[in-house]
């Protein structure tokens, strides 16, 4: 099972039409994908599926219907413990970018999160999950596919934001400051910081 995000509302992609109960179910083709992604967009509907039998297949297939963008980014830690956010589109979110061409996924986190906040000095820990969802590109309803890593740092210099790429701030945020950060962010950041 995938959760592609719309507009904050689930878009599952399910080989279990069991799992598709509650909402209404979709095939895999481009007709009914576009449909599904309207419904949500509009707020037709609250959660939709996409059900194919096959799960190994199932992504692959919702790909080539729909074009994939595949971005790496990074839950980065200092020695304080603190959480590296940026401020972007007026919403708190996470240091991510996509995937150069010839770029290793790992290479990709740790240079968008140094270009998006000038944090330097970025060692990956673990890899942690990848989050899904659906924006608009140049008119085009497009997947992008975030692969999302724990990082540490012993940064201690000036945090620059990425002006060019929107963004406003860059904090350090503790655990308080984080969970005011999530009730105005995304499902896909809020997910990562929740215990699986």
């Amino acid at each position: 099972m995938y959760k592609v995000f719309v507009n904050e509302l689930p878009l599952i992609l399910t080989n279990k039409l069991s799992e598709t109960a509650n909402g209404e179910y979709f095939l895999l083709n481009q007709t009914s994908i576009q449909g599904a992604i309207k419904s949500l967009k509009k707020g037709k509907l609250q959660e939709a599926y996409i059900y194919h039998p096959n799960h190994e297949e199932i992504l692959k297939k919702f790909t080539k219907e729909i074009p994939l963008v595949v971005a790496a980014g990074g839950v980065v830690t200092n020695d304080e413990g603190k959480v590296l956010f940026i401020y972007r589109n007026d919403k708190w979110d996470l240091p991510k970018g996509k995937l150069d061409k010839g770029e290793s996924i790992e290479d990709c986190a740790i240079r968008e999160v140094e270009e998006e906040t000038g944090v330097k000095g970025l060692r990956i820990e673990n890899f942690l999950r990848t989050t899904y969802h659906i924006f608009k590109n140049s008119g085009v309803y497009t997947l992008k596919q975030v692969h999302w890593y724990a990082m540490k740092t012993d940064y201690k210099g000036k945090l620059k934001p990425e002006k060019k790429e929107g963004i406003v701030k860059v904090k350090w945020k503790g655990p308080v400051k984080i969970q005011k950060a999530l009730q105005n962010s995304y499902v896909n950041i809020k997910i990562l910081f929740e215990g699986d």
